[in-house]
């Protein structure tokens, strides 16, 4: 294992993450280039999910005003007005027989054709999924949208964009505003992208903290 304390060692992703943290204060004057915001939305489509059935959507938000709405039942948190992008990644509120098929149907068509374990999978999914409580189909769902969102997170820090991931916000009020529910889906977090405005962000010098590897990490 390379010593990645060295200086000289060559630039990695690892770098990124260490410059990367949870900006506090935005510059509201620089906005994201649409190329950095795309590779940052394709990271979080090839995100891994359960069964492949990505039950998640993200909703890129860059109107103002919309985000002025957001803005206060997210507690005031600025970096939603004064980031370029707001991505507000939404669950599925359940899994139905409908999604899971289109998703295997999807994969049967991009893959050129089907087979006897593939559809059998389907028809366990099918049996056991849908007869689920909703919320408990919304919790799993939700997790699997975690998974995108790490995803835009390293990606956003290896763009060298900042961003700011959020569960401080009131749900129903955010899936109101964009009118979510009757689209069957679910806000789970919001991601605020832009630039890091250093005047006036108390977080911007301090030294990251996280535990160190031997308290972090077991090897068995």
């Amino acid at each position: 294992m390379s010593d990645l304390s060295q200086p000289n060692h060559p630039p990695i992703l690892l770098d990124k993450l260490q410059w990367r943290y949870a900006a506090k204060k935005m510059d509201p004057t620089k906005s994201v280039p649409q190329d950095k915001v795309d590779r940052i939305l394709e990271a979080a489509r090839l995100a891994p999910t359960s069964s492949g059935l990505q039950p998640f959507e993200i909703i890129v938000v860059t109107s103002q005003t919309v985000r002025e709405q957001i803005k206060p039942v997210a507690w005031n948190q600025a970096q939603i007005t004064d980031g370029s992008h707001l991505l507000v990644f939404a669950a599925w509120d359940n899994y139905t027989p409908e999604r899971i098929n289109h998703m295997f149907d999807l994969t049967n068509e991009l893959r050129g054709g089907t087979n006897e374990g593939w559809e059998a999978y389907r028809q366990k999914l099918l049996a056991a999924y849908p007869k689920r409580p909703a919320q408990e189909n919304f919790e799993h769902a939700a997790r699997q949208a975690y998974i995108g969102l790490g995803a835009a997170l390293i990606a956003a820090s290896f763009e060298e964009v900042d961003s700011t991931p959020m569960e401080g916000f009131d749900p129903k009020a955010v899936d109101d505003i964009l009118k979510l529910g009757e689209r069957g889906l679910r806000s789970v977090a919001l991601l605020p992208l832009g630039y890091r405005a250093a005047e006036g962000d108390w977080l911007v010098n301090l030294k990251k903290v996280r535990r160190p590897r031997e308290q972090f990490i077991t090897e068995v």
